[in-house]
């Protein structure tokens, strides 16, 4: 009979497989002071180092068009050559004009963003062309996985928004492929999304898609930032073609610009931190500046992206010591420059595993701790960047839901100081019965995605799975939940008409 009744509470006690707790969809902010890693000295140093980048080494801008923009505004364009100097006045005098925070507009307007000052927000992750899961295995990327990734972000309350492919749809066609990647993002979510700088073309087109869904004119959306790219810097410090079309036409359209410059210690940049660091901020502040020579008071954010390599294999590296402490560096330039900034959430592990895990928790609390406003790629980055786990993404949610309740400010008051309660009790009591407890058990405490807190015995009746296995049941469940957010049937037939128009546009294009 014992027996009978332990079994029968180890299996109330089992997690519920009919409901996931979330935390609401909202935006948290960060009340944690930033952590300055550098001395004043130091800051000045590097700020002024980056500065002398600007001036006597220059950047390679490889676009006629961005050359002549700046060469009318005052920078130095070698002749016959893609080199472009600046003077520090120039750079410093542009990089004012950026406002220090903005709204980026959801379709949905409750899933809007607010970026700069002490917000915080996070996006999935975005751009690698393999997936993979358990049942699954590692595979390339495809149509049905970002369309899952999709769902699943949606689905996630902790994910604020799509930072673009969460996987490469690789079987789609590349010329066609943004259209039909822009039509899930803007159906099948709500939220706030990214847009890919790789052609005029593609930027324009998915313009004119997000003008479209928002029931906008093109005047309207010049004035009301609905979406945002991500620039990357071809280090070292060179502006390829694709990225500086997407500066400029979404500069020029309001639309935020996040300028995130790729600089790994030892391979892309200087081996020293402060060495890599100081490019990186030349290549960010010439970015930064370009965009507000295009369109002063444009929205843009500094991102930094500053790791190291392994010098054993060239392998870049991610979640270490010296990626903290270049985001915790990038974080005091973007406050010193008065501009909101992008980290990410990152690791280099080849499975969603402890070391995915922890490697994850330096990346968040690093970039947490720099303050950043945007934590890119923060559900279900591995390998690098080379593969979108579903097992990580729900992995991940755990995490960042874990950060937003820590952040949340501890009330106290004449009822949490918990007197009354501790008269009741008593010496040598137990609060599980006290009217405290009674009023407050079921809403106290954060109530967990993922983790499993109860005891080995029944978990191990139930099946002993660990926390991968759980993440993934818990994907597929969210998945098998998913509901579609509405959107109007004269919207749907304006974009549909609209995509398949461009479609033989585009399939007749040159690549």
């Amino acid at each position: 009979m014992a027996d009978s009744r332990r079994r029968e509470r180890q299996r109330r006690q089992r997690p519920s497989q009919a409901r996931i707790d979330q935390l609401p969809f909202e935006q948290v902010e960060n009340p944690f002071s930033p952590i300055d890693i550098l001395s004043e000295d130091q800051l000045n140093r590097i700020h002024h180092a980056s500065l002398d980048v600007l001036e006597d080494i220059g950047i390679n801008f490889l676009l006629d068009e961005a050359r002549e923009i700046l060469k009318t505004a005052g920078a130095d364009v070698e002749k016959n050559s893609t080199r472009v100097r600046f003077d520090r006045n120039l750079i410093l005098e542009s990089i004012a004009k950026a406002p220090s925070e903005f709204t980026i507009n959801a379709r949905n307007p409750q899933r809007s963003l607010k970026i700069g000052g002490r917000w915080l927000a996070f996006s999935t992750v975005a751009g690698p062309p393999n997936a993979s899961d358990i049942q699954g295995g590692r595979r390339s990327g495809n149509f049905k996985d970002y369309s899952d990734f999709i769902k699943l972000a949606q689905s996630v309350n902790i994910a604020h928004a799509i930072s673009g492919h969460p996987v490469e749809p690789l079987d789609l066609d590349p010329k066609t492929r943004h259209l039909d990647t822009a039509r899930v993002n803007l159906t099948l979510t709500d939220k706030v999304c990214r847009v890919y700088s790789l052609g005029r073309d593609r930027v324009m087109d998915i313009l004119e898609i997000t003008r479209i869904c928002h029931s906008l004119s093109r005047e309207e959306l010049a004035k009301r930032p609905s979406l945002y790219t991500v620039v990357n810097v071809n280090s070292p410090l060179q502006y390829d073609i694709p990225m500086l079309w997407g500066i400029i036409e979404l500069a020029r359209m309001n639309q935020v610009v996040v300028i995130t410059p790729f600089t790994l210690a030892g391979a892309m940049a200087p081996i020293t931190l402060a060495g890599a660091v100081t490019q990186q901020n030349a290549e960010a502040l010439a970015g930064l500046a370009f965009s507000q020579i295009v369109n002063p008071g444009a929205p843009v954010m500094y991102g930094g992206f500053t790791s190291n390599v392994d010098m054993k294999t060239g392998s870049p590296a991610f979640g270490t010591p010296e990626y903290v402490k270049a985001t915790l560096m990038g974080g005091q330039f973007a406050r010193f420059y008065n501009l909101p900034y992008r980290s990410s959430n990152v690791n280099a592990s080849n499975a969603p595993d402890v070391q995915a895990t922890y490697e994850s928790q330096m990346s968040i609390w690093g970039s947490v701790m720099a303050r950043a406003n945007l934590i890119h790629h923060a559900l279900g980055w591995l390998e690098g960047g080379l593969c979108a786990s579903f097992e990580k993404f729900v992995m991940d949610a755990e995490m960042l839901q874990g950060v937003v309740e820590t952040l949340k400010p501890v009330v106290v008051d004449e009822d949490t100081l918990g007197i009354e309660a501790m008269r009741e009790v008593g010496p040598g009591g137990h609060y599980f019965a006290a009217q405290q407890t009674m009023e407050r058990y079921e809403t106290e405490f954060y109530k967990p995605i993922l983790s499993d807190w109860r005891n080995f015995e029944t978990w191990f009746e139930d099946g002993a799975k660990d926390a991968t296995s759980r993440a993934n049941r818990i994907y597929q469940q969210l998945l098998s939940e998913y509901e579609a957010p509405k959107v109007d049937e004269a919207i749907l037939q304006e974009l549909d008409e609209y995509i398949e128009t461009t479609r033989e546009e585009r399939r007749k294009a040159p690549v």
